[in-house]
């Protein structure tokens, strides 16, 4: 898992220094120094717990687990700062509450708890993630993700150091891992040049969807098998970030 997080990491970063000589980003200080810094600590922690409750669980509980928290926080980050919300968002928060609990109660009907603990920290530190780098200044974005991907690789390297676990993913994994440093790094990109253009609720809620290609995937791929009250959990998280989005624009 180790050896997944630190080359798509790297992937991401190298990319990210590649795009920020082209264009002669700026490097980050003062204020925003100190919001990589603080974000790669976070995110680093989000994506590793993902990745390994995504290991060790089931994709089709971890990733909507994950997206609706990773949603409401930035959300409600969003309102606190632009506003109070519409009936329509009071009513996405409230079904995407429920959405976690309808999830959370039929993994473990269906066989145990395995991940749900780690989309539930995946999911508060991806929304805190998601937070901090919004309050990053406008352009220099590249520069900027690239510190973040250097603290989030540091923090990699530290855990293994520290538990000496064993890192390297096998050799046949390698070009997907590479594929994933690339749609990481791109999710960012964009991600943060939406919140520096449009509206925090609106950019979080939008890129929480990705729970469902994760779950089609995961059925499709994998063959998991969608029970009734996972599909009326997934289901319900997908109503409320739509139900978020339209109410915050």
């Amino acid at each position: 898992m180790y050896g997944v997080v630190l080359l798509s990491q790297f992937v991401g970063m190298a990319i990210a220094l590649g795009l920020a000589l082209v264009r002669g980003d700026s490097v980050p200080g003062g204020n925003d120094l100190l919001i990589c810094l603080v974000a790669g600590v976070v995110g680093g922690i989000g994506i590793t717990a993902l990745y390994r409750g995504l290991a060790i669980g089931r994709m089709g509980i971890v990733a909507p687990v994950t997206g609706v928290l990773a949603a409401i926080i930035p959300v409600s980050a969003g309102i606190l700062i632009e506003g109070a919300p519409g009936s329509a968002v009071l009513a996405g928060i409230g079904i995407a509450i429920l959405s976690v609990v309808l999830v959370s109660r039929a993994a473990d009907e269906g066989g145990g708890r395995a991940g749900l603990t780690e989309a539930l920290v995946s999911g508060v530190a991806i929304g805190c993630f998601g937070v901090l780098i919004s309050g990053l200044s406008e352009g220099d974005v590249f520069s900027s993700l690239t510190v973040i991907r250097l603290v989030q690789a540091g923090l990699v390297i530290a855990a293994v150091l520290a538990t000496r676990t064993a890192w390297r993913p096998p050799t046949d994994a390698v070009p997907a891992i590479l594929v994933v440093g690339v749609l990481d790094m791109a999710g960012n990109s964009f991600y943060l040049l939406a919140v520096q253009t449009g509206a925090l609720a609106v950019a979080s809620v939008l890129s929480a969807l990705y729970p469902v290609a994760t779950v089609i995937l995961a059925a499709t791929v994998l063959r998991e098998r969608v029970t009734r009250d996972h599909t009326i959990g997934i289901a319900l998280a997908a109503v409320a970030i739509v139900l978020i989005g339209v109410g915050s624009t």
